[in-house]
């Protein structure tokens, strides 16, 4: 069966954007160093858009994703880059009651989150990317099989947490980190 796992980097106090939520990527509290980069084309080069495969001569299917969800803002992101599909190397889902697709590879899922990640975590292929946002995170949150936190060493103090929403309580067991020269550590947690 497939995993359902939440790939994401997030601050030391664990927000994944700032109170903008706009792209934090290569904001001084993100930074994208080339050990970052290594790590992501050497772990998960299926999770760079397509601009940066292209730009790196990264192409073909993933290593360990064939499919990509994400909530109205994380894909705004994209939307706001000029990308109306930032991931066409793989199946992309957006979770939204207010978004209308715009571009015909990209599924809208309007309801029925939860049903809907069920039925991909049964059908065959690779595991299921969680991109974001916190939001989404927690609503999907029992469904959520693995964490994989690029976890950066700064503190913000607030903006989009990662996981945004009433509490829950969810064990989770450390299975692997990565520590990178940047100081980047790459957590990876199992549900317990």
């Amino acid at each position: 069966m497939r995993k359902l796992v939440y790939y994401v980097a997030t601050t030391l106090d664990g927000y994944i954007a700032g109170p903008d939520g706009g792209d934090p990527s290569g904001a001084d509290y993100f930074p994208i160093t080339p050990d970052v980069i290594q790590f992501i084309v050497e772990q998960y080069p299926e999770t760079l858009p397509e601009p940066a495969r292209a730009a790196l001569g990264i192409d073909g299917p993933g290593q360990t994703f064939d499919t990509v969800l994400e909530g109205r803002a994380s894909y705004e992101v994209g939307l706001a880059a000029g990308l109306t599909d930032a991931y066409p190397h793989l199946r992309h889902l957006v979770f939204s009651t207010t978004l209308e697709s715009r571009d015909p590879a990209v599924e809208i899922v309007g309801s029925g989150a939860v049903d809907r990640v069920r039925a991909l975590k049964a059908e065959a292929g690779k595991d299921l990317w969680l991109v974001g946002g916190g939001t989404l995170a927690h609503s999907l949150l029992p469904e959520i099989d693995r964490l994989v936190l690029k976890q950066n060493r700064s503190i913000i103090g607030s903006g989009i947490p990662l996981f945004n929403g009433p509490f829950q309580s969810h064990m989770f067991r450390p299975v692997d980190e990565t520590l990178l020269e940047s100081g980047m550590r790459v957590l990876t947690y199992d549900r317990a």
